[in-house]
């Protein structure tokens, strides 16, 4: 099988790579990527159909199709489940959680935190865990699948397509920004699902169809006699070579070891509700929408999408089961080194097998294309997302005076410093969970992820969790999860043939159910600190929880002098209200010889002034950018840099125009109230169409769980 690529298959990945790529530059191009708003929010321009492709394989990365069909052939259905549950998360982020995200005029998820709670320690809490989390279950998943795909296919070596891959991919994100990321994962997708569907139609005419499969895939077991016969083991034993019983059920058995529906409702979920609620790599891109409605749209595009993994990615991995047992499911750790290289299981090379071995020369080097593009467009969203949690929350709070310029470069060199750390952990991937590569994702994630997500459903849907509530369960349900995280780690699992000596807690205590538990602990630790303790500020549930937005008034908002913020001239005054009150105070005082220029937004038009500071002052970010120092203050100097030609094009490639400098604020990247308002706003027919596309959703999504786990 390894190195079978033939020159047809070849040139079709080339074509691919030329495709992407050209549409990535021109996207870099054309795209406003010198500003803050402009690299990492994509200027707020996106519509719901770019948004929800994006959505969509920034999801589905290459994780999904090694380890989506890795676990199919493994275990059944079981994993579709995962599917099915994010489609419906998808329209909780899209109806109550983006509107809150929207109203409170938050960029990033550790941001709306801070803004909820008050304080920065969640805040640096939530932006520390989510970069260990894209490191550890992500990035170093990613590229580890991704590799695997071209190993198998070309037969190179595991770590050199590793660096080969991850290169044009930090090379597009690092250039482009989210502009480019939405538009090249908006072609990836149509590769994805284009060329899955003809895997799946090809694999299961092979097989006879779905109710042939259903029948062969509980006789799938590999031939042992024939196995040892061909092979000079040591070790005769076998193990794990037969199906389940229940492997065509979605939700099984409280007991089951993979998903036992108890587990799977009450703790999973909540893990979820991290991912598609609250995970900067998915919201980022709702951001980005030009308004709610097409935010909304975005999700139900997303959602609809989440339907098809079920069929093109897990049936066809339960398809390579059937046709080649032999391989996919090995016998004992000793032939799994010699079929794939890891002792845990060969389940992972399902997929990479049956596209090798029944497609014909060209849809190889297409099916070649979607693994890329599934490697490429999740890497690059994670890329993208995480540096803007490290520049905005980390690095910007660490040093308040950075230029717009400063903040772009160390958000690109933060990619280069993930990569390294991310490709030191792919050997620790390779041995987790029996080899079933998307178990291990979500076994770290049930370990680290449920306290946030109790910290995010608290704040969004209960006004009186205070920050020392929340902060009080953050830890508690932190230290719980590392300890067993840990223990995981220490306690690993034997081999499949060897006795499980394991303590009966790390053994016998499922990962879902320890979930459940982080889960209500976290919540009830947030709850009982916040009652005992004073109230949260009026300030901090304002526009932070989702009562904010279904009791808004959209006609008379008033700030605390009494204007009305939607009126321009008013809003100067009231600017001038919060200067002189600020400068009374002596907080914010301004030079008498810097005249200041307040910058008015009219009918979606920001009129600027000719000239503007190069560094941030603290009226700047206390207005959100929206000062300008006019002329400078007397006997000041402005000095003129000379730069060379390399440094320009170096300058001009991580999107710092010189001409920009400036101009963009490390604190304008937010919207000012108007806007805020003016997003949130649907017509009633537009309201009644995205409301029936929800019903429609979930219905699907609810049937599908019930019809394949009775």
């Amino acid at each position: 099988m390894k190195g079978s690529m033939e020159a047809a298959d070849i040139s079709v990945v080339a074509l691919y790579f030329v495709t992407v790529m050209g549409i990535g530059f021109f996207a870099m191009w054309r795209s406003n990527k010198s500003t803050v708003s402009g690299y990492f929010l994509a200027g707020r321009s996106m519509t719901w159909i770019a948004i929800g492709a994006s959505l969509f394989v920034s999801n589905i990365g290459s994780e999904h199709f090694i380890g989506l069909a890795g676990s199919g052939a493994a275990s059944g259905l079981a994993v579709a489940a995962w599917e099915l549950n994010a489609l419906l998360l998808l329209q909780l982020l899209g109806w109550v959680f983006v509107p809150v995200y929207i109203r409170s005029q938050s960029c990033t998820m550790p941001e709306y935190l801070s803004k909820r709670y008050g304080g920065n320690r969640i805040k640096i809490y939530f932006a520390v865990l989510s970069l260990v989390l894209y490191i550890f279950t992500k990035i170093s998943v990613n590229l580890y699948a991704g590799a695997l795909f071209i190993q198998e296919s070309f037969g190179w070596n595991l770590y050199l397509s590793i660096i080969l891959l991850i290169g044009m991919t930090a090379l597009l994100t690092i250039s482009g920004g989210l502009v480019a990321v939405i538009y090249t994962d908006t072609v990836q997708a149509v590769f994805m699902i284009v060329g899955a569907v003809i895997l799946m139609t090809v694999s299961l005419v092979k097989v006879g169809g779905f109710e042939e499969l259903k029948h062969k895939y509980m006789l799938a077991t590999p031939n042992v006699t024939e196995i040892l016969l061909t092979n000079n083991f040591t070790n005769t034993n076998f193990c794990h070579i037969y199906p389940k019983p229940d492997s065509l059920k979605l939700l099984r058995k409280p007991s089951d070891e993979d998903i036992p529906w108890p587990g799977f409702l009450l703790g999973q979920t909540p893990s979820s509700v991290w991912y598609w609620c609250a995970d900067q790599v998915i919201v980022q891109r709702v951001l980005a929408a030009k308004n709610i409605a097409h935010a909304k749209g975005a999700t139900l595009m997303a959602g609809f999408l989440k339907i098809l993994p079920m069929f093109i990615i897990v049936v066809p991995g339960m398809i390579s089961r059937v046709l080649f047992p032999n391989e996919v499911v090995c016998i004992n750790p000793e032939h799994c080194m010699a079929v794939c290289g890891s002792r845990a299981g060969c389940s992972n090379i399902a997929y990479p097998h049956l596209v090798m071995n029944i497609l014909p020369v060209g849809l190889r080097g297409l099916m070649m294309s979607v693994m890329i593009a599934a490697l490429m467009s999740d890497l690059d969203s994670i890329f993208n997302s995480a540096s803007t949690i490290f520049t905005l929350d980390i690095y910007k709070y660490l040093r308040k005076t950075a230029s717009s310029q400063e903040l772009m470069i160390v958000g690109r060199v933060f990619v280069v410093f993930m990569v390294g750390i991310s490709i030191a952990w792919v050997p620790i991937v390779v041995e987790m969970q029996g080899g079933e590569t998307y178990l291990y994702i979500q076994e770290v994630a049930g370990y680290l992820t449920p306290p946030v997500a109790a910290l995010f459903l608290l704040g969004v849907f209960w006004k009186r969790c205070n920050e020392h509530g929340a902060f009080c369960g953050a830890m508690i349900g932190s230290i719980l999860g590392v300890t067993r995280l840990i223990l995981a780690f220490v306690y690993h699992e034997p081999d499949c043939d060897q006795p499980d000596n394991r303590p009966n807690f790390i053994k016998n205590f499922h990962y879902m159910y320890f979930a459940t538990c982080l889960f209500w602990v976290t919540g009830a630790s947030a709850v009982v600190v916040s009652l005992l303790t004073e109230p949260p500020k009026k300030e901090h549930i304002w526009t932070t929880t989702v009562w904010a937005y279904w009791c808004k008034n959209e006609r008379n908002v008033k700030t605390d002098y009494g204007v009305d913020v939607q009126n321009p001239a008013d809003r100067v005054e009231n600017d001038k209200h919060l200067i002189q009150r600020r400068n009374g105070n002596g907080k914010y005082p301004v030079d008498d010889q810097v005249e200041v220029s307040l910058l008015v937004t009219v009918s979606g038009v920001v009129v600027d002034t000719p000239d503007q500071s190069d560094v941030d002052t603290a009226m700047e970010c206390f207005l959100d950018g929206e000062t300008t120092l006019v002329n400078p203050p007397h006997g000041s100097k402005v000095e003129k840099k000379s730069t060379t030609s390399c440094w320009k094009c170096a300058i001009w490639f991580c999107g710092c125009s010189s001409e920009n400098v400036g101009r963009d604020t490390a604190c304008s990247y937010h919207l000012d109230e108007a806007e805020c308002l003016q997003m949130l706003k649907e017509t009633r027919k537009i309201k009644w169409i995205l409301n029936i596309g929800l019903i429609m959703i979930c219905s699907i999504g609810i049937f599908m769980f019930i019809y394949f786990s009775l």
